[in-house]
């Protein structure tokens, strides 16, 4: 394949399929789950397996890489991912009757978690750093309710906010696959 400047070569670790991102026997989404035996655990696992994907997107990139807006004219970057999605597991529990304020959004920047993705290393501990414990506070906060069933504040259940969750970062792992691809032109799954 031809490649210019501004179009890196296509590549995969994996040696089995040339589509995927890693060997079946290596992709960490693989093991390491909960066994999955009701709603809950099928729901979690699903969260799991979307939150190791955005990771496994943004490993090995420096932080002018991660912090790049590859698909011109988004904002878009790994690491603005990354700092929405801590936004996003927070917003999570803010539906589900939780304090929980905003971490980078403001009233005056309503785009920072994208805006404020900068190439410095320090941002990029810190988002990593915030989004990982705001994983784990959802996930605390949905061991601790005792029925996915359970009413939300705003109407519904938490189960559907859970599916809400869990599409929310389906859909971000299809952006992070196009902006990994565009950064240094790794492919797969």
């Amino acid at each position: 394949m031809e490649t210019s400047d501004t179009e890196p070569r296509r590549w995969t670790t994996s040696t089995v399929h040339p589509d995927m991102w890693t060997d079946p026997d290596d992709d960490p989404r693989e093991a390491g789950g909960a066994a999955v035996t009701d709603e809950r655990g099928a729901l979690l696992d699903a969260l799991r397996h979307f939150r190791l994907t955005l990771e496994l997107k943004c490993e090995g990139l420096d932080a002018g890489q991660l912090a790049r807006r590859s698909v011109p004219p988004s904002t878009m970057s790994l690491l603005g991912l990354i700092r929405h999605m801590a936004e996003d597991e927070r917003h999570f529990r803010r539906l589900a009757g939780v304090d929980a304020p905003r971490i980078y959004r403001t009233p005056d920047d309503r785009e920072a978690e994208w805006t404020g993705a900068v190439a410095d290393p320090a941002v990029v501990e810190d988002a990593l750093r915030c989004w990982r414990e705001e994983a784990a506070a959802t996930d605390r906060f949905v061991a601790a309710a005792p029925d996915l069933g359970a009413p939300v504040p705003g109407g519904g259940q938490l189960r559907e906010l859970l599916t809400m969750q869990i599409t929310e970062y389906a859909r971000h792992c299809g952006h992070a696959d196009l902006l990994r691809e565009r950064v240094d032109g790794r492919v797969g799954q």
